[in-house]
């Protein structure tokens, strides 16, 4: 018979699982900042370093605590009936922790001026790109992220691939939306930068995108995809 893990130890799991994912990920636009990549490679670099991390997180903790790392992804696992709603909050809670803990050993591990000149990673908008549309960048990019993770990780007959297909998702979304919005795609990857830097400008871009773009994906795979 299966042992059922303690919600203290899911929480501890959803704030670590978080907290690497955060670090490599901002990480990774700091990192690039303090080599002086030429620009036409960031967007890769970034790209694949952010997918690469969230696979490795997420096949780490969803043994313990489903590995969802992201509050739009707790939010879409509450719409179908995945999670209690107080566990959703205490998730989100730890991974809003994981992610200002991450960023803040970004603070400390990178000389102020180089993380300062990127905002610690924070995710931005481009140039031209209003707030309407960065909210339908985030909300299409998200709605295919949770998909991702219902095919591949909350449904019961998912193939066993670990995070491998979510992190693939947030890669090639992230080659898309990158410039747009910086393809944050969760709370937390935007929160944790933010925090640090104080940057909290289009705040509400990277809270309302993610969380519509959720609970289209847990709409459409429970109703439409996953089995009845």
């Amino acid at each position: 018979m299966a042992t059922k893990i303690s919600l203290s130890n899911r929480l501890f799991a959803e704030l670590f699982g978080t907290l690497m994912f955060v670090l490599i990920a901002a990480g990774s636009v700091v990192s690039a900042s303090y080599i002086s990549l030429p620009s036409v490679f960031v967007l890769p670099f970034v790209a694949v370093t952010t997918g690469l991390a969230l696979a490795l997180a997420v096949s780490i903790t969803m043994n313990t605590s489903g590995g969802h790392l992201n509050p739009a992804v707790t939010i879409g696992a509450l719409v179908g009936g995945r999670i209690k709603a107080d566990e959703a909050l205490y998730y989100i809670i730890s991974q809003l922790a994981g992610a200002a803990i991450g960023a803040l050993l970004l603070f400390l591990f990178f000389p102020q001026v180089i993380g300062a000149a990127v905002s610690w990673g924070t995710p931005g908008l481009g140039a031209g790109v209003g707030p309407v549309r960065a909210i339908a960048v985030e909300a299409v990019l998200t709605f295919f992220l949770v998909l991702a993770v219902y095919g591949t990780a909350i449904d019961e007959r998912a193939p066993k691939i670990g995070g491998f297909g979510i992190g693939l998702t947030v890669m090639v979304d992230a080659m898309v939306g990158g410039p747009l919005t910086g393809a944050a795609m969760n709370i937390a990857r935007w929160f944790g930068p933010a925090l640090v830097s104080m940057q909290f400008a289009d705040w509400y871009v990277y809270i309302i995108g993610p969380v519509v773009g959720a609970v289209i994906a847990a709409l459409v795979y429970t109703r439409l995809l996953g089995r009845k």
